[in-house]
Order: structure tokens, then C-alpha cells, then sequence
């Protein structure tokens, strides 16, 4: 069994890469920053991506794949995309290997040198809209409602587990219009699709808004987020969509004839998630015991450990298990019967507990006489015995109490954590002592915003979309301010 983990108040950053580990989620890989996502980790993964895929085809988009590789010339069309990815650009210069014949080693072939250098994809606006203008002539090409599952690469030099890695796997949405209004719909329309996906799946309440400036996408015109608050009171941002404008449309030379045969240039948006939702899926949630999974991404919603001594009673329990399964499977719950011998039902207990499996079920040779069954829930921990009769109905009402149970906490814990400041004093005192997200008045600009991040590392999260609109003044500056935006320190 893995090891005991460190409690969270005792360090919040070593549990958490200690819980990843251990509830074999994933591990560091050979290659410096990178992960390899194991098994376990990559079946909640594609328990995300399923319910987001079918979000993004219940809104019209389709799925495609394009290169990894992007020329470097591509890169420098936009001069804001090019310089907000540049230090984190992994570029490929030579295409193959040879051994050296004085040393024996293998070395990269000086006469094999690319005529243009390529960047390993660290998004894809550029190939993307290099290849849009191929398709796009008229109106009648538009709107493009495309989304790509893929991995990116930014070569990043402090990394971590999930939420910051030099490889990592994500979607990226890219979609074309033919006027600005049908672009910044699309844009808030996919924060919202995020939005829904982060609350009623991930169990994760998170804030609405948009991006200052200094925040904001490389390349966008408007960055909209959602950012949710994680148990040590930094943020997570969750998911970003942006409205492009028509700057890469113009970059790439990208026009369309509209219905009076006038040419103009396709207004673009772009929007992704990546398996940093993984990383907010057991910061929001998990305890001093292991993971807490949400019901609905749970690869396994519940396990059925037997309790017995001798084959006569396991084949008792088996044939009462194997009901017991059916009936939850005919519900659409996935079910697991651990009729391992290699381990004693106490060390399976712990495992699942630590793989955060939202509901245990125990059978012994007592349950199998009194028809009952002994149910765990691992939101709360709590044990209760119940009949075996309509246990399908209970587990099922069982699973969608602790999916809210879950996000209630969640939500609980935010509310308690948001604080609002009205001087620099008060700020600084919350953003160092308590944590959490601090509502402040700011006076705008660009050289507030980063003078407040160099004196507290905190950043404007997000101005929020429901910001209500009051007269105050700017918490380092003075200056008049006409809203509260969102403060945090940020992972």
C-alpha cells in the first residue's frame, strides 16, 4: 500500500504531488518536465473529454487534427503571439541522427539542417488559420466551428504535476465568422459551455469574467476565464476563451466575400482547456485520506469488496455481487467487484479511499444472512447498513447527493475565502495572512496591475462578468474606480 500522505495544513504543496503519485494518477517521466499519465489518471481524463466533446458537438462544432509542427515563419505574422510564446517555444532545426565516427556517440547530423525551422505546436492559431484560408472564399464557407484534441508543448522551467508541464494534453477550439457580433458570441458562448463543465462535472464553482489586459491572451482582443479557488486559497484558472478579432485573419490574408460580393477579413475566436483540470479536480476536493472524485467522472463509481473466510462464502458473496452489479449497470453506474486474494479487505478499503472511488459496498457472510449490505461514501466518510432490496435506486440517489455534496463544499469554502479590501493595508494583509480571492477597486491601468504583482505576487484573476457597478477608489493608487475586480495569488 502506498504511503500514509502528509496532511494538507502540514504541506499543501507536498501532498498534493504525493497524493498524485500515490493515487497513480501520474508520475515524472524521464524527460525533464514532462509527465507520463498513468492508467487510472487517463481514465478520468477521458471521462472529461467525453462530456466536453459532447458539449462542443451539442453547439455545432466538429472535430479535426492538424500539425504539430508549425513553421517559424508562421509565428512572426503576429507580432503579440509571436512575443507572448516565444520564450516558451521548443524549436526543431535538424531531421536526423548519425554516430560520430571518432567517438562512437550519436550526434545530430550538421548536413541535415531544415531549411525552415519548425516549432513544436504550443497552440495552433497560426497553422490554423494558414490552412482557414484555404477554405474560406465566401459567406457561404462561414462560420468554421472547429475543435482539436491534442498535446501541446511550452517549454516551461518550474514544473508541476499536472498543472504546469513542458508537454501537456488539452482542445483547443478555433472558430471562424463572418462579423464581430457572431465572434464575441461564440467567445462567451464557450466560457459558458466551460462554466458548466467546471460546476455540474468537475463539482468546482468557478468565477466568470474577463482578462485586464496584462493577463490576456497573446493575440486576443478579449480574453474571457473561469477561475475557481483551490484549498490553500490560490487560484486556478480553468479554462480560457478568446476573441481573436481580426488579427490573425489579417496576419494570414484570410477573406471572405460577403452577400454584395465586398471583401472583408473573418473575424476568429479561440478556446481551450487542458489537464490542468486534473490538477483542479484534487486540489478542490481531495483530503488527508486521498482523492475525492465527482460521480460523474469517476472511472469507477463503486466497488463491491467481499468479506469472507473460504471459497463457500466468497462463492455465496459472488453470486449476491454479481445481482448487486447488474443492477447498477443497468442504471448506467460503473461498478467494480475486487475479488482479489492477494489482499486483505482493510488494505482495499484504504486503496480506494486513496483512488477517491465515490461509493464502497462491503459484503460478508453476516450481510449475505441478513439480506444487507454495508455502504461507505467517500465524500463524508460516513457507513450506513442498508437492505439489499432497491439498492440500485439508493446508490443512484446516493451518487447524485455526493456530486452535489461535493460542489456545496466547494462553493461553501469559496465564500468563506472571498473577502473584499478597500486599502492597499487590508489588501496586502489578506493576500499574505489569509489567501482566497480579494474583490478591489482598481484604477485600470496596466502599471497598477503590475506594480500590485510585484509587491504581493497577487494578479487580477478576473474583472467579473456580474462585477455590479459602484463608486470607489483604486486600492493602490486612489484613483477612481467604477468596479471590483478579482485578486489571488495563482497557480
Amino acid at each position: 500500500m502506498a504511503k500514509k500522505l502528509i496532511k494538507r495544513e502540514e504541506n499543501y504543496s507536498q501532498w498534493y504531488n504525493d497524493l498524485v503519485i500515490n493515487a497513480d494518477l501520474a508520475e515524472n517521466s524521464a524527460v525533464r518536465g514532462s509527465m507520463v499519465i498513468k492508467p487510472y489518471g487517463f481514465s478520468i481524463w477521458e471521462k472529461m473529454q467525453a462530456a466536453l466533446d459532447k458539449m462542443f458537438k451539442d453547439t455545432g462544432h466538429s472535430n479535426a487534427y492538424f500539425p504539430l509542427f508549425i513553421p517559424k515563419s508562421f509565428f512572426s505574422k503576429e507580432a503579440s503571439h509571436v512575443e507572448g510564446f516565444a520564450k516558451e517555444c521548443a524549436v526543431v532545426t535538424h531531421y536526423r541522427l548519425k554516430k560520430d565516427d571518432s567517438t562512437g556517440e550519436i550526434i545530430v547530423d550538421p548536413d541535415a539542417k531544415l531549411e525552415e525551422e519548425l516549432i513544436v505546436r504550443p497552440t495552433s492559431e497560426t497553422i490554423i488559420w494558414n490552412t482557414y484560408k484555404n477554405w474560406i472564399q465566401s459567406y457561404r464557407d462561414l462560420p468554421i466551428l472547429v475543435n482539436q484534441w491534442a498535446n501541446v508543448v511550452r517549454w516551461e522551467m518550474r514544473t508541476r504535476l499536472f498543472l504546469r508541464t513542458a508537454e501537456f494534453l488539452w482542445q483547443e477550439g478555433h472558430t471562424a465568422h463572418a462579423t464581430k457580433e457572431e465572434a464575441l458570441e461564440e467567445t462567451e458562448k464557450m466560457i459558458n459551455v466551460y462554466a458548466d463543465f467546471a460546476e455540474n462535472w468537475l463539482g468546482v464553482p468557478v468565477i466568470k469574467g474577463y482578462k485586464s489586459e496584462n493577463e490576456r491572451f497573446a493575440g486576443a482582443l478579449e480574453t474571457y476565464a473561469i477561475e475557481a479557488l483551490m484549498q490553500d486559497g490560490k487560484a486556478l484558472q480553468a479554462g480560457t476563451s478568446h476573441f481573436l478579432g481580426q488579427n490573425f485573419a489579417k496576419a494570414f490574408d484570410v477573406k471572405f466575400a460577403d452577400k454584395e460580393g465586398k471583401l472583408d477579413h473573418v473575424w476568429a475566436t479561440s478556446w481551450g482547456v487542458s489537464t490542468r483540470l486534473m490538477g483542479a479536480l484534487v486540489m478542490a476536493h481531495s483530503d488527508d485520506n486521498g482523492l475525492v472524485i465527482p460521480p460523474k467522472l469517476a472511472p469507477i463509481q463503486v466497488v463491491i469488496v467481499p468479506i469472507y473466510k473460504g471459497e463457500e462464502q466468497l462463492k455465496q458473496i459472488t453470486e449476491k455481487a454479481s445481482i448487486i452489479t447488474k443492477s447498477l449497470e443497468d442504471k448506467g453506474i460503473s461498478v467494480k467487484f475486487d475479488n482479489r486474494d492477494t489482499h486483505k479487505p482493510g488494505w482495499k478499503f484504504a486503496e480506494y479511499e486513496l483512488k477517491g472511488i465515490p461509493v464502497r459496498i462491503a459484503i460478508g457472510p453476516r450481510d449475505i444472512e441478513n439480506d444487507t449490505l454495508e455502504i461507505a461514501r467517500r465524500d463524508t466518510l460516513e457507513k450506513v447498513t442498508k437492505s439489499q432490496e432497491g439498492i440500485e435506486d439508493y446508490i443512484e440517489d446516493l451518487l447524485n447527493k455526493i456530486q452535489e455534496n461535493i460542489f456545496q463544499k466547494a462553493l461553501k469554502f469559496r465564500e468563506e475565502n472571498t473577502f473584499k479590501a478597500d486599502t492597499y493595508e487590508e489588501f496586502k494583509d489578506i493576500i499574505e495572512n489569509k489567501g482566497g480571492f480579494v474583490l478591489a477597486h482598481w484604477d485600470g491601468t496596466p502599471e497598477t496591475e503590475q506594480k500590485i504583482k510585484n509587491e504581493t505576487k497577487a494578479t487580477i484573476r478576473v474583472i467579473p462578468l456580474d462585477a455590479i457597478e459602484e463608486e470607489g477608489k483604486c486600492v493602490y493608487s486612489g484613483k477612481l474606480s467604477n468596479k471590483r475586480v478579482l485578486f489571488a495569488k495563482a497557480y
